[in-house]
């Protein structure tokens, strides 16, 4: 039996999942989470596989609280399921040790071949996911890593270098280098060009 926790902040989609797989008769839920503080707090034993979503209101987000559970001992595997395969969605959670990456508009018997996948250790990628990973692997010298995209996600949203820094928890120093890498990388010579050229290659969400 396969013990599952759904973590998603949307309750439609959390009765949904529920109810597709109640009817495999290996998949159990066992719990759901409603923030990533609840996954990281219910992700303790009797649990195999967490179904993350990245996008949660306030507090947490999917690919720290993937972080948070995959550090420790005997943690269970997590499969990010979520709405967003941008370079910086999809790098960052699987830095965090996600076992496998999909979008919610899966076919559900992708999904369900994805939980066992990942209950077996095995990567569990979806077909587009997948392919931008290696569009990255062969084009490596002007992609943005996972850190440069979260900064760059930050300035288009808004934020200065050192609102930034105290997000990241870096120095504004560092800040400021991972901006210069954008800006060479994008070949641009402001934030505003360089948010625009990041959207425009899907390395940060358009929204």
């Amino acid at each position: 039996m396969i013990r599952l926790l759904i973590a998603d902040d949307h309750p439609v989609v959390r009765a949904g999942l529920r109810a597709l797989f109640a009817t495999e008769p290996d998949l159990l839920v066992v719990g759901e989470a409603a923030s990533g503080e609840e996954a990281v707090a219910r992700s303790y034993a009797g649990v195999d596989i967490v179904l993350m979503d990245l996008q949660f209101g306030n507090g947490m987000q999917g690919w720290d609280a993937t972080r948070r559970i995959r550090e420790r001992p005997g943690a269970p595997h997590v499969l990010v399921l979520t709405n967003y395969d941008t370079d910086a969605d999809i790098l960052g959670a699987v830095e965090a040790g996600a076992a496998g990456y999909l979008l919610k508009d899966a076919p559900p018997e992708e999904l369900i071949a994805a939980v066992r996948a990942a209950a077996r250790g095995e990567s569990a990628l979806a077909p587009t996911v997948a392919g931008r990973l290696e569009a990255r692997q062969n084009a490596p010298d002007d992609a943005l890593s996972a850190r440069e995209a979260e900064v760059l996600t930050l300035v288009a949203d808004g934020m200065s270098n050192r609102e930034i820094a105290r997000s990241l928890f870096l120095s504004e120093a560092t800040v400021k280098s991972h901006l210069v890498h954008i800006f060479t990388k994008l070949q641009v010579s402001s934030r505003t060009a360089a948010v625009a050229s990041a959207r425009e290659r899907g390395a940060i969400r358009s929204v």
